[in-house]
């Protein structure tokens, strides 16, 4: 994985601000859309390779995140901005979308926002637009809002701790990602995480209507899910999962929060024959 370790960050140059992103691979563009918390350091590395044997695969940091300078916004409808505003730098006419946890959130805006861009949206760990019936679990807040978290936090917050295969899924992607990681670009002050906080909530209270207009849109969808979601229940998909149109759901058992970190492989399989037999 030496191609990965050593691609370089590069900035689209958005005149208020500027956005890091990389970019791996050549083919149809995919854009990652981060997690809460997440940089350009913390996808799975294994990931990316198997999803650039098709995939241009390209990820970045929301403005004010990571590398990235500017401000993040408080409102998921600000923060798709930068999809669009980073796939218009890069000249890239249309886009597959790949969102995972709080960027499963801010894809959907943007899948919502940009249909003439966007012609796949594949949707991590992640929740419909509106309110929905089961919550986040305790341990998520007892692990997520750490300064720092070490790898005990990570089997908790992304793999089924009741698991031995997924506690062994979570060392390997672990010492996968921690081969090169700057942890001082993860966000870990109270203040950045309410930002994050205050988006999942105006995603929630939903006053463009997203969860209708989810429902209705022809933008072929991916769901992927673990069973055991401490953040994002996947249960919660199953309220509006059959009043929607061209979408697929996928659900692995003794799986959390990041089951593209678990089995990035087959994952990248799914993936990839969504995109060539779904339009």
């Amino acid at each position: 994985m030496k191609k990965i370790y050593e691609t370089k960050t590069s900035f689209a140059d958005l005149g208020d601000r500027k956005i890091a992103y990389r970019s791996y691979g050549k083919g149809i563009p995919i854009i990652f859309v981060n997690r809460f918390r997440g940089t350009l350091d913390t996808w799975d590395p294994l990931f990316i390779k198997m999803m650039m044997k098709r995939f241009n695969v390209i990820t970045f940091d929301y403005s004010g995140i990571g590398a990235s300078t500017g401000n993040m916004s408080s409102e998921i409808v600000s923060v798709a901005q930068d999809i669009k505003d980073l796939a218009d730098a890069l000249k890239l006419s249309t886009i597959i979308i790949l969102g995972w946890s709080y960027g499963g959130l801010v894809a959907q805006a943007a899948t919502l926002l940009y249909p003439n861009l966007i012609t796949h949206s594949i949707l991590v760990g992640t929740n419909p637009p509106g309110k929905n019936e089961v919550p986040l679990e305790q341990v998520f807040l007892d692990a997520a809002l750490k300064p720092i978290n070490d790898f005990e936090d990570e089997i908790v917050l992304f793999f089924e701790p009741k698991s031995a295969f997924s506690r062994a899924a979570a060392k390997a992607s672990h010492d996968r990602i921690h081969k090169q990681i700057d942890v001082s670009k993860i966000p870990s002050t109270m203040d950045v995480f309410q930002v994050y906080f205050n988006g999942g909530e105006g995603f929630r209270e939903d006053i463009l209507n997203f969860r209708e207009q989810i429902k209705k849109t022809k933008i072929p969808i991916l769901i992927i899910c673990g069973d055991h979601d401490v953040s994002f229940a996947v249960e919660n998909w199953y309220a509006i999962f059959n009043q929607m149109v061209n979408t697929q759901m996928i659900v692995y058992s003794e799986t959390g929060h990041a089951p593209q970190h678990q089995y990035p492989e087959l994952t990248s399989r799914h993936i990839i024959n969504f995109v060539k037999y779904i339009h």
